[in-house]
């Protein structure tokens, strides 16, 4: 079991570029695989989940290698030219694997089995396999709705309008790519705005997408090709060094090359709602997606009251918001996020739980959390095997008065491999040891 260990103090400065866009990532892995040509892909996350993604491809017979420049090459197979794995496909702990895939296979010509690790078979699954279903899929799954997923061939997909429940990128994501290959229109209404990467990339490797205010439509029977992409840094990642820098006095860092899709930037407008000193530079696009510099400096941070219409924007990054929030003057009040509870771990109550070890009054509510800003103490938090809630409470240690340590966090490396060797460059007191547990 590894552990983390962080003592308190420090500034924290430097210039620094987190790893690649883990949504993004995934998204050209899956599209470069079903595409006519080579895809060459710069900046890609090479970490447990993303690797995830190209082993499974990898399975279904599409060459992808590493080249000298460290860049990663995938040789596309078309929309119909995966082959059928030997085995079940093992998705690790990457519901974004599982869930744009379930997608995808619902529209081959073979059967396919996914599962994953312990966290992943427990994560509900139902949100894509009923949308599918009514396309004309036909799924197995276990009887609470969880994985492993068993997706059956040779389904003929129509194509279909759906309404979200509950706004969701995986779900919507899901939806289209299986939209590929059914027959008609596949039409998605989102009930908020979700990240956009994929209908992005689906335009970039040369698929029309159409979008009318909240409803997003493509036909199935086209085809995709081959592209170079550069995928932007993590705004997700750079999330826990610009809360670091904030709450840290004499503090200034500079994140580059950030992606600063509007999707995804509901991290930043929270924090400069909450009086964030952060400053954007050289804004410019690729491929389709706008990036930016990022430098932020320390801020006296007050409690605010976050909406649910601001949920999907930022909601890979509450983790690490609710530590701004400990350490802001005043109360913060997150509502109409339950979809926190349905993560890698309940977030909202292993956040809510960590923090009162902590010493900080943090009260989990049914779709949210209270929590009054107030000392960090010392403490032991589990994180319960979720890579955000581990580098979060890491962030937390800056304003700590004493050691905090952090068991469980081998899964950081799902999103994050390189976060202690960046965390210790930028000044954080923070080491990683290996635990061998005996029966």
């Amino acid at each position: 079991m590894q552990k983390f260990i962080v003592k308190p103090g420090g500034e924290i400065r430097g210039t620094i570029r987190v790893p690649g866009d883990k949504s993004i990532s995934h998204r050209v892995v899956m599209l470069g695989a079903l595409a006519k040509g080579i895809t060459q892909i710069s900046g890609c996350l090479e970490a447990e989940d993303t690797l995830s993604t190209m082993a499974a491809f990898k399975a279904m017979g599409v060459p992808i290698e590493k080249n000298s420049q460290g860049q990663i090459i995938i040789h596309g197979v078309g929309l119909h030219g995966l082959q059928p794995p030997t085995e079940p496909l093992y998705i690790g702990n990457s519901g974004t694997t599982m869930r744009l895939m379930a997608g995808l296979m619902a529209g081959q010509k073979f059967s396919v089995e996914m599962g994953g690790d312990e966290s992943l078979l427990q994560r509900p699954m139902t949100r894509v396999t009923k949308p599918l279903t009514t396309m004309g899929a036909k799924i197995l799954v276990a009887d609470n709705g969880t994985p492993p997923l068993i997706i059956l061939g040779k389904q003929n997909l129509q194509g279909i309008d759906y309404d979200m429940p509950i706004a969701s990128a995986q779900v919507k994501s899901c939806i289209l790519l299986a939209g590929m290959y059914a027959d008609g229109k596949t039409c998605v209404i989102e009930p908020s705005p979700t990240r956009d990467h994929t209908e992005r990339l689906l335009l970039g490797f040369g698929y029309l997408v159409n979008r009318e205010e909240n409803k997003i439509c493509l036909k199935g029977g086209g085809q995709l090709q081959g592209q170079s992409i550069d995928v932007p840094a993590d705004i997700s990642s750079a999330a826990f060094f610009i809360v670091a820098a904030c709450i840290t006095k004499n503090s200034e860092i500079l994140l580059e090359h950030v992606g600063i899709n509007p999707t995804r930037t509901g991290v930043i407008d929270i924090l400069q709602r909450m009086g964030a000193n952060i400053e954007l530079y050289n804004q410019r696009e690729i491929n389709g997606e706008p990036i930016a510099d990022i430098r932020v400096r320390s801020s006296n941070l007050h409690g605010i009251n976050i909406s649910k219409e601001q949920v999907p924007l930022a909601i890979d990054e509450f983790p690490i918001l609710f530590i701004a929030a400990a350490c802001a003057e005043g109360e913060t009040v997150l509502t109409g996020a339950e979809e926190l509870r349905v993560k890698e771990s309940d977030r909202i109550q292993v956040m809510a739980d960590g923090l009162q070890k902590l010493g900080i009054d943090a009260v989990p509510q049914a779709d949210g959390i209270i929590i009054q800003g107030g000392k960090i103490r010392s403490g032991v938090i589990n994180s319960h095997g979720d890579h955000r809630i581990a580098m979060s409470f890491a962030i937390a240690a800056l304003r700590a008065s004493g050691t905090i340590n952090i068991e469980d966090c081998a899964n950081v490396a799902t999103s994050f491999p390189n976060f202690v060797s960046l965390a210790q460059h930028v000044g954080i007191k923070i080491i990683k040891t290996t635990v061998v547990l005996t029966k």
